[in-house]
């Protein structure tokens, strides 16, 4: 299984350098001083988030991160150098939590950004920092500082602008393959999805966005049955789901209701996210069997339900549009509340 969502690493950055202690002895100069040099600082251990990147797996095999320790001082007031820092590389919409898997300390949802997880130790001072009318001589230097250390986990949630849920077998592979140049394992058994899929949506040159294929949902998820919701984290910052439900079972309503319980038992607003809701694999339903399932399922949801088949292609195109219409909208209120924010924060009375 190549793709990895957590895991729990230990980071420590690197220790300051020790000072020296030492004395210029040259010939003809009788009373040299001290010139011992100070340590170099001790590298520090950064964060950064990275594009090109889906998956923690890179962490299952390296767990332990430890940044380089700085280089002792020696004579002649020569410093040491600094240690080299560690930089671990993570996707964007990586959450980094502390030990207790609760407390977040940084969300890298923008590919660029950098956090300083520990900080190096201080290098020592050497004993020339020390010399002074009291004391010419001085036969002590500090030590460096120590590193920090923690352990810390990890925690991807993809960054995709639309989500597909449904139950397992409603067609949401073959959608996103109808959709997108993804190619997601696709057969005619439950849970051919074992792990998220991204694909890239590409409607026109101006119109792209990220659609993310998570595993079916069955009844009793939000307990642990099946592949529980552990995946449903990777459409927490979506702007939309696309619900799809299998036209071909018998019970529609019920379907639906099952799928819609389960993500309002996840919590994090899943439930409240604007839902665009279809009848998918059209494509093997007579006329009246589509016309009897959709008004059963608009009875139970009241809502518009849209007719769709990824085999087919039939009214994919129309839902990727209206779902990148809702995309937009969103983008568009965050760009003006972050517009605002700085209008606010700049303005003085």
């Amino acid at each position: 299984m190549k793709f990895l969502d957590q895991c729990k690493i230990y980071v420590r950055s690197g220790n300051g350098g020790g000072g020296a202690v030492s004395f210029r002895r040259e010939k003809y100069i009788e009373y040299g001083g001290p010139d011992g040099g100070d340590g170099g600082n001790g590298g520090d251990v950064w964060i950064e988030a990275v594009d090109g990147l889906n998956t923690l797996i890179d962490f299952r095999y390296h767990q332990h991160f430890k940044a380089e320790t700085g280089t002792h001082g020696m004579g002649r007031n020569r410093h040491g150098a600094a240690g080299a820092d560690a930089v671990l590389k993570v996707p964007v919409g990586t959450q980094v939590l502390e030990e207790d898997k609760e407390t977040l300390i940084i969300d890298m949802d923008t590919a660029g950004q950098r956090y300083l997880l520990c900080k190096g130790g201080n290098g020592g001072w050497g004993n020339d920092r020390f010399k002074g009318p009291a004391n010419q001589a001085p036969y002590h230097a500090n030590p460096g500082q120590e590193g920090e250390e923690r352990w810390i986990w990890l925690r991807l949630k993809l960054i995709a602008d639309v989500g597909l849920a449904g139950l397992p077998n409603a067609g949401k592979s073959t959608f996103l393959a109808a959709a997108s140049a993804a190619k997601p394992k696709i057969a005619d058994y439950p849970f051919t999805t074992l792990a998220p899929n991204l694909g890239v949506v590409d409607l026109s040159p101006n119109e792209r966005f990220v659609i993310a294929d998570i595993p079916g949902l069955i009844e009793g998820a939000s307990e642990g049955a099946g592949l529980g919701t552990r995946f449903l984290g990777h459409v927490e910052r979506t702007a939309v789901l696309i619900h799809l439900v299998d036209g071909t079972q018998d019970d529609v309503a019920e379907a639906w209701r099952t799928v819609r319980h389960e993500l309002e038992a996840y919590g994090e607003e899943l439930g409240d996210k604007t839902e665009i809701l279809a009848l998918n694999k059209i494509d093997a339903l007579s006329p009246d069997m589509i016309d009897f399932q959709r008004q059963a399922l608009e009875e139970a949801s009241g809502t518009k339900v849209r007719l769709v088949s990824g085999v087919s292609g039939q009214g994919v195109v129309d839902i990727l549009r209206e779902a990148y219409a809702l995309v937009r909208q969103r983008k568009a209120a965050a760009a003006a509340k972050a517009r605002g924010g700085e209008e606010i924060e700049d303005w003085k009375p």
